[in-house]
């Protein structure tokens, strides 16, 4: 059964159906998520809750576009849901706090392991930026199928991506310089 006939089917009420979606895009989602957040208890809670938008909202899905790009989509907007969430969490307790002395959110790693290191460059990137890197280097979008996602042109989508890899190649090569020095 191809994905049109799925989503037919769901849209008919067939639960079994969406699970083989859920299961098929899951993976993608759920890597995407953690690239886009850093975190994956957090990428899991975006990827179900895109999942659940989904389902609940498939009757809303145009057959001519793409649905990987359509659960993208939704994925980003969760994604930048959360991320205010906790930009509005972290100001509200970092002005109410009376001490001065704020707790680190995260502790670098000692072990010097390569995630780590892709995390901190990705740290750097604007939720854009870092969401077209990683559907360029792990999807394998198009700068337009990016552009769908992101919902702006695909000239500016070039540009998020211009602009992630300048940043990881400046941000990679004064690392370089920086473990040279050791």
């Amino acid at each position: 059964m191809d994905e049109k006939e799925r989503i037919a089917a769901c849209l008919c009420g067939d639960g079994e159906e969406f699970r083989q979606i859920v299961t098929e895009y899951q993976g993608p989602l759920t890597a995407l998520a953690v690239n886009m957040l850093g975190n994956r208890q957090d990428a899991e809670d975006v990827c179900q809750e895109t999942l659940v938008q989904a389902f609940l909202h498939l009757d809303r899905y145009d057959p001519c576009l793409s649905f990987r790009n359509w659960l993208f989509t939704i994925l980003y907007r969760r994604a930048l849901d959360l991320l205010k969430r906790k930009r509005r969490f972290r100001a509200f307790f970092s002005r109410a706090a009376a001490d001065p002395l704020r707790p680190a959110y995260a502790e670098p790693d000692e072990s010097g392991s390569d995630s780590k290191a892709l995390g901190v460059l990705l740290d750097r990137l604007s939720p854009r930026e870092r969401l077209a890197a990683a559907l360029w280097a792990n999807e394998g979008l198009t700068a337009a199928e990016i552009a769908g996602v992101l919902g702006c042109s695909a000239s500016t989508a070039r540009v998020y991506l211009f602009n992630a890899r300048r940043k990881i190649k400046v941000l990679m090569e004064k690392g370089n310089v920086a473990l040279g020095n050791r």
